[in-house]
């Protein structure tokens, strides 16, 4: 407000209140004389001029709009209000009831002093005691016990528009504005026009945005109040439980969107649980103001009428876009390394201004020649757009060093080309999905997911390893135990988080032993099977939208559904190594810097083991000879190899140990 208006809205505040005291004195003079009725009469006239004076309509009167008062009850109010505004008012209402110890209003007062009176004006309904206007002290009886004005109500009507003390603990600050891609742009324009259209309507529409991205949801909100010219103000669901007062809180917010037109957003969080369904489903349906909700699914509400709208990441061509509008003139010689970038990941422009910083950061300190460094420049850059898409898996997945090659990987040959496609397809899935037009046919099928089946020890998580390497990306070794709950609809929010984690794209997600979560859907023989297939299905549901790199591993193909089976693009056997690949094995697993004497990889071939099985017996043969200061012999392998096979309770055959000695 203007401080001409600061001004008039004070005096005509006083000169309401000059009314109410004359009032009171006149009451406590018990005269009706002309010299009474006549200042009286002066008061009113005082009060008449003040309103005149209002460039705009004073406080008292859009409070008595808002809430609907009559006369009596804003005489009530004022009332009350004097005795904080005035210091005459004190000893004009103990006058007026005839007792110096009640040196304050009351509703008996109010109903033998002010014009119009009636009882039901401090009923419980009434506006007076519903939005908390007046607070009714500890007395005898309602009619003689104290009225106090609530401090928010008194500071409205002297001009002060600030939040309610006992809200303010409860609320966040809003999240900070950010330039927004054109696809999110169009939902801040939908909310305003879903909340400027409705202007004057009782009830407005709940917005609730819906998505992973959870900054960027608090951002449009605020952008669209911005827009508006109306204060936000967030709560957090999981900071504001429902218990005692939840119905206090809720009706105190209702109050100040009314008074100030304030916007409250609820924020869900990441984790939706049962609790906070309860406390949104409170506030929406008690909240006729302004209300938006940021979650990550849709909660469908029945009490009032919601508009849900979905907040996506930017687009690939907008995230092109971002890179070069952050880069600036860096952009230039990195055309290519972007369009790699977008491929794999998808980061919100928040991610992207913070990797894009980072690096012209680093540029500028060490004032690197751009021309000639764009190799060491796209890989520093890409190291960045790591970090900011590392997914948040603390507790569900471990995050594997990657240090296996290629060189170490001994497979069939179809096997290893297979591998090799995948890491093509994990390349250059954006120029087929976006460019080329295949995600516009369908969503569904778009996940790069692959079933590493064969007996244990065959290399399928090396595999793994050596495809993130090749690739760039972080390997994380999902922790079953972690993931897979007895409880009812628990397995499936920890799979949501393991893929809601990893969406950004800089992890390849590894499910080790897979059949222990993936098994076949069974025949429903009670409410545990029911919701063992749930688990399944929705798993199913998940892999065919999840657009990054999954790998699943398993010692038993036949254990998983044939169902699941066809929702994966690559499906690669792993086979027990026959002798010319474990003789090549054997070549290969020894470092170049071990010391080695006389070694026979034909001999060592005829052991019947895997690869897993061969890596250790190197290596404790290599303890051996290390012990004894000298090269690894065959003899260290025999002996390495007698206490493996003890460990596997396998026994050892001439034929594979025969001619040794």
């Amino acid at each position: 407000m203007t401080q001409d208006w600061q001004k008039a809205n004070r005096n005509y505040l006083m000169a309401s209140l000059a009314t109410v005291q004359e009032l009171l004195e006149h009451h406590a003079a018990g005269s009706k004389s002309r010299d009474k009725a006549e200042r009286n009469k002066q008061a009113v006239r005082r009060e008449k001029e003040a309103h005149a004076a209002l460039p705009a309509p004073s406080a008292l009167e859009t409070l008595g709009a808002i809430f609907g008062l009559s006369p009596f009850e804003r005489d009530m109010l004022l009332l009350c209000a004097g005795m904080e505004l005035s210091s005459d008012f004190a000893r004009c209402c103990a006058s007026a009831q005839g007792n110096d110890e009640r040196a304050y209003p009351t509703f008996s007062l109010a109903l033998g002093v002010l014009p119009e009176s009636y009882w039901s004006a401090l009923a419980p309904a009434s506006p007076l005691r519903y939005w908390r206007l007046i607070e009714i002290g500890q007395g005898s009886s309602l009619t003689s016990s104290p009225l106090r004005i609530d401090e928010r109500i008194l500071h409205y009507l002297t001009g002060v528009h600030q939040l309610d003390k006992r809200l303010i603990d409860s609320v966040l600050p809003p999240p900070q504005e950010q330039d927004f891609v054109e696809t999110q742009r169009v939902v801040v324009d939908r909310i305003v026009n879903l909340w400027s259209l409705n202007d004057g309507i009782p009830e407005w529409p709940v917005v609730q945005l819906c998505g992973i991205d959870h900054s960027t949801k608090g951002a449009i909100v605020a952008k669209a109040c911005d827009t508006l010219g109306s204060p936000l103000y967030v709560i957090h669901a999981d900071d504001a439980q429902p218990g005692s007062d939840w119905r206090a809180m809720i009706l105190l917010w209702e109050r100040e969107a009314r008074l100030s037109g304030n916007i409250l957003m609820i924020d869900c969080g990441v984790e939706e649980v049962p609790e906070t369904k309860r406390f949104v489903h409170a506030f929406a349906g008690r909240l006729t103001g302004r209300l938006a909700i940021a979650s990550r699914d849709a909660m469908p509400l029945s009490s009032r009428r919601m508009i849900t709208l979905d907040v996506q990441r930017p687009t690939t061509a907008e995230q092109q876009s971002l890179w070069q509008a952050t880069l600036g003139p860096t952009a230039l010689h990195l055309d290519g390394e972007i369009d790699h970038l977008v491929s794999q990941f998808s980061l919100s422009q928040t991610h992207i201004r913070t990797a894009a910083a980072e690096v012209l950061s680093a540029l500028n300190d060490s004032q690197t020649d751009t021309t000639t460094s764009t190799e060491a420049l796209g890989h520093r850059l890409w190291e960045a757009c790591l970090v900011q898409a590392r997914p948040r898996l603390d507790g569900t997945a471990q995050r594997i060093e990657l240090k296996a090659a290629w060189d170490e990987l001994v497979l069939p040959q179809l096997q290893l080309q297979t591998l090799r496609t995948m890491a093509i397809q994990s390349r250059h899935r954006a120029r087929v999905y976006e460019q080329w037009g295949f995600a516009a046919k369908s969503a569904r099928g778009l996940g790069l997911s692959a079933l590493f089946t064969g007996p244990s020890g065959t290399g399928k998580t090396m595999a793994a390893e050596i495809l993130a390497r090749e690739l760039k990306l972080d390997l994380y070794r999902i922790d079953l135990s972690a993931v897979v709950s007895k409880y009812i609809g628990e397995t499936e929010k920890n799979l949501r988080r393991v893929f809601d984690g990893a969406e950004a794209g800089g992890a390849l997600l590894l499910f080790d032993e897979a059949d222990a979560l993936f098994g076949k859907r069974s025949e429903v023989k009670d409410s545990h099977d029911r919701y063992a297939n749930i688990e399944v299905s929705y798993l199913l549901q998940r892999m065919e939208s999840y657009r990054g790199l999954a790998i699943l591993t398993t010692n038993f193909e036949e254990a998983l559904d044939t169902a699941f089976l066809r929702r994966l693009r690559f499906v690669v056997h792993f086979p027990f190594p026959d002798a010319g690949l474990r003789a090549e094995i054997w070549r290969r697993i020894f470092p170049t810097e071990v010391p080695t004497n006389g070694l026979d990889y034909a001999k060592l071939a005829r052991l019947n083991v895997a690869g897993g099985d061969i890596r250790n017996i190197a290596m404790s043969a290599a303890f051996m000879a290390a012990g004894e200061d000298g090269p690894v012999d065959m003899h260290h392998l025999l002996r390495a190899t007698r206490g493996e096979y003890a460990k596997l309770k396998k026994a050892l055959t001439d034929s594979e140990i025969g001619d040794w000695t």
